[in-house]
């Protein structure tokens, strides 16, 4: 695997996509994605200030916070759904599969925003020219990881998959920490890239079936540290749920 240069537009993220299974997107081409302009997507940043602790950590951690909604997107609209937990199989999350957990839902001034909305949106849009036009069973998550206790860590589970066909992964800021390296690795092969998304509002996309990824834990600087990412994913065919035993 080879990383390439950011991309410079819209057409060059489908090329990326079916040639590797993934791409870095700058933060200017993500406000073109969003159809927007840079500083409203920056404007959203406060939101990440009000996370809630995630009390599912399974090591007892304090260092993540987070809020989730699910969503429809489809025919040029998003719809947020009742509010449900999230699941993920023990197929994809080793560490917190199997685990119906419900955090709390984003702020609707957040989720009723035109600018997020546009994004959620855009992303669909791309995915519809991969993949065929779909209704994609969508997923937002909110995450703050802190260097409260000293260490924090993005992904507890380590190297994984989502479960679900593409994800996005947005730096939205990095305050006063070290770490934070995302690693990325093929499926079926041994190749894999180590970098360091930096830019507020800067983008990963990755094609969950194909790639693997992870990122190492934060340290702080001097004191306290924290690093915010929204994380996007999308799915055909349904969300991910557990599945219910018949009723005889």
């Amino acid at each position: 695997m080879h990383l390439h240069p950011p991309v410079e537009s819209l057409s060059d993220i489908t090329q990326a996509m079916n040639a590797q299974g993934f791409c870095l997107v700058p933060a200017n081409v993500v406000a073109h994605l969003a159809q927007c302009d840079l500083t409203e997507l920056v404007a959203l940043s406060g939101f990440w200030n009000a996370l809630l602790p995630d009390a599912f950590l399974k090591d007892l951690g304090r260092y993540r916070q987070r809020r989730h909604d699910s969503l429809l997107v489809e025919k040029g609209l998003v719809h947020l759904m009742p509010h449900r937990a999230h699941w993920q199989s023990l197929d994809y999350n080793a560490l917190h599969g199997g685990l119906e957990r419900m955090f709390e839902p984003i702020d609707p001034a957040l989720s009723g925003a035109q600018v997020w909305q546009q994004l959620i949106l855009g992303l669909g849009s791309l995915w519809d020219q991969l993949q065929g036009a779909q209704t994609w069973y969508t997923e937002a998550h909110q995450f703050r990881i802190n260097t409260v206790d000293g260490i924090g860590r993005p992904t507890p589970e380590g190297a994984h998959r989502d479960g679900v066909d593409y994800v996005a992964v947005i730096l939205v800021s990095r305050e006063n920490i070290k770490g934070g390296e995302t690693r990325i690795f093929e499926l079926t092969g041994n190749e894999g890239l180590r970098f360091t998304l930096v830019e507020p509002w800067s983008m990963l996309l990755l094609d969950d079936r194909r790639i693997v990824h992870e990122t190492t834990p934060i340290q702080g600087e001097e004191g306290v540290g924290h690093r915010d990412t929204l994380v996007l994913t999308y799915r055909s065919g349904g969300f991910q749920a557990p599945i219910k035993a018949p009723i005889n």
